[in-house]
């Protein structure tokens, strides 16, 4: 049993060993849990966001990937404090839960990869806002990340941004994205 249990595990070392020494080659297609922490004026009306979103990546040189972003993410608001909404007679300033916020960023960049599984990017593109006042804003988005390769070419994405609209003016969020990548 002992010898059995040894083989075992001499062979999931190998085996784990192997799939890590692998890099993941070709384009390839996330699907992700995103989230959000506001700053700045964003953080005066928002506790948190959440939401989801796909990402292409595909090589275009060594160790560079392009990459094409869409998803979705909601802001929930916060109680007690002054936010402003549209009615047919304007803009009015109200006192109380701020309303949820949506978005849908659609974004294009590129991934490098700076060492085997771990990499930098940035990313450029627009915002739609949704709901009353929805508006389209200019969107960016540096970020560093870890991709773990598992088998069939498939990996798992874990990484880390700071992303900005800008209009009328401008604002961010930290965001922490967990994803399963398919190898196409």
């Amino acid at each position: 049993m002992k010898k059995l249990l040894l083989l075992t595990a001499i062979a999931g070392v190998f085996a784990f060993s192997n799939v890590s020494a692998q890099n993941v080659k070709g384009p390839k297609l996330g699907v992700g849990a995103d989230f959000a922490i506001p700053m700045g004026s964003l953080s005066d009306g928002y506790k948190f966001g959440f939401g989801g979103s796909l990402l292409f990546q595909t090589p275009i040189a060594p160790k560079l990937n392009f990459t094409a972003s869409a998803g979705y993410l909601n802001f929930v608001g916060k109680n007690d404090v002054q936010y402003i909404s549209f009615n047919s007679n304007g803009i009015v300033i109200q006192t109380g839960k701020n309303p949820n916020a949506g978005a849908v960023p659609v974004k294009v960049g590129v991934r490098y990869f700076i060492a085997d599984k771990f990499y930098a990017g940035g990313e450029v593109g627009a915002a739609f806002l949704t709901g009353d006042g929805a508006a389209t804003a200019f969107a960016y988005s540096p970020n560093i990340g870890f991709e773990l390769p598992l088998a069939n070419k498939n990996a798992i994405d874990l990484g880390v941004k700071y992303e900005g609209w800008s209009k009328d003016s401008s604002i961010g969020f930290f965001g922490l994205r967990v994803a399963y990548n398919f190898g196409l």
